[in-house]
């Protein structure tokens, strides 16, 4: 009998696999601690494609006959679980014809700070009353685990209201000193930037944006940081200074010293993150740059001058920030990655073999 989905999806949890790859032509794929490795389960083509569409529902289907790829939750009930059950974030898409699909496999429980060893400075930027938070880094390198983790511990600390927009929701989180409002793009909002605009009604202190995707949606989330709010969010940027003129390049230029001057008055700070192998073999440990919005880092964004920002970030290791070269040497002088995981992450690999020199 056919591996059904969730028999597959289970196996893959016991794998300690962040991802389960469903294509044509292989059997099911696992990423495992970075790393694709193909499984032993047979599938012929059409149980693959039974397997895909048996996480549709109608609505879906007939999306995904149109020509659209389906962006969507796939939840697993399970007594077992810590909540009750297990959520899937799930991609499926046509290449060359057939039907593929990919599936990020979510935990059922929030970590907490102390779990993911967050850098005690993000707890500082949690504690902030109002302002944007971005947490960065390319797909898969753990930005959603960060700021669940961020949002549990305001969720724990302050009576507050929290409302998040997601595409879709992923980690659900049990209400405890805060009231919390779960959006789901494409379910319960049609955009991340409608969301944003009708926010401003539901009385929210911490919104919480899956990713900054477009233009509407930027400049959204910047006004909702200044008109009060804690805003946090993503964008799939490496390293802090790069995150800074992402966000600028999406303005028409007439625009850019306007978002400038607006980012000056309420950036708190940029979080950048990668995920790396651990020495020993077993898990990923994350890397981390952080820059934090001080006087000297936003009048270097309001004068337009990001391209110091790497200075100032490594003078003032004191506040907190860290350069990502300076945090993988760290890495590897305590052993916990090899250096030649973090040569391949490092931005600037003369930094980086420098500041391994210097510990």
């Amino acid at each position: 009998m056919a591996m059904d989905i969730n028999q597959l999806i289970m196996t893959a949890r016991e794998r300690r696999a962040s991802d389960i790859h469903l294509t044509y032509a292989r059997n099911p794929v696992f990423r495992i601690d970075g790393t694709l490795m193909e499984t032993e389960f047979t599938m012929t083509p059409e149980e693959k494609y039974a397997v895909i569409v048996s996480m549709l529902d109608d609505e879906q289907r007939r999306a995904l006959d149109k020509g659209d790829d389906v962006d969507m939750c796939y939840a697993i009930k399970d007594s077992q679980s810590a909540t009750g059950g297990y959520r899937h974030r799930v991609n499926v898409f046509r290449q060359q014809g057939k039907l593929a699909c990919v599936i990020r496999i979510i935990n059922d429980k929030t970590p907490t700070f102390e779990e993911l060893n967050l850098p005690p400075v993000l707890r500082q930027l949690a504690d902030e009353p109002r302002g944007l938070i971005l947490v960065t880094g390319p797909t898969g390198s753990g930005k959603s685990t960060t700021l669940a983790a961020m949002i549990d511990y305001i969720n724990s600390t302050r009576a507050c209201h929290i409302l998040t927009v997601e595409d879709p929701v992923e980690y659900v989180y049990v209400q405890k000193k805060s009231l919390i409002h779960q959006r789901d793009v494409g379910a319960d909002v049609t955009s991340f930037s409608a969301s944003l605009r009708s926010a401003m009604r539901e009385d929210p202190d911490v919104i919480l944006i899956g990713e900054m995707r477009d233009y509407e949606t930027i400049a959204a989330a910047v006004t909702a940081a200044e008109t009060g709010h804690l805003v946090l969010s993503t964008l799939h940027t490496t390293g802090a200074a790069m995150t800074i003129d992402r966000i600028i390049d999406v303005f028409p230029p007439h625009n850019q010293q306007q978002i400038r001057t607006q980012l000056a008055s309420v950036l708190k700070g940029v979080v950048s993150q990668t995920l790396l192998p651990k020495a020993e073999g077993k898990g990923r440990v994350a890397a981390f740059e952080i820059m934090l919005g001080t006087d000297a880092v936003l009048n270097l964004i309001r004068e337009n001058k990001c391209h110091q920002l790497d200075s100032t970030i490594q003078t003032s290791a004191k506040q907190g920030m860290v350069l990502l070269d300076t945090y993988l040497a760290t890495l590897v002088q305590s052993g916990r990655i090899r250096r030649e995981h973090a040569m391949e992450k490092a931005k600037d690999k003369a930094e980086f073999i420098s500041a391994v020199s210097r510990m």
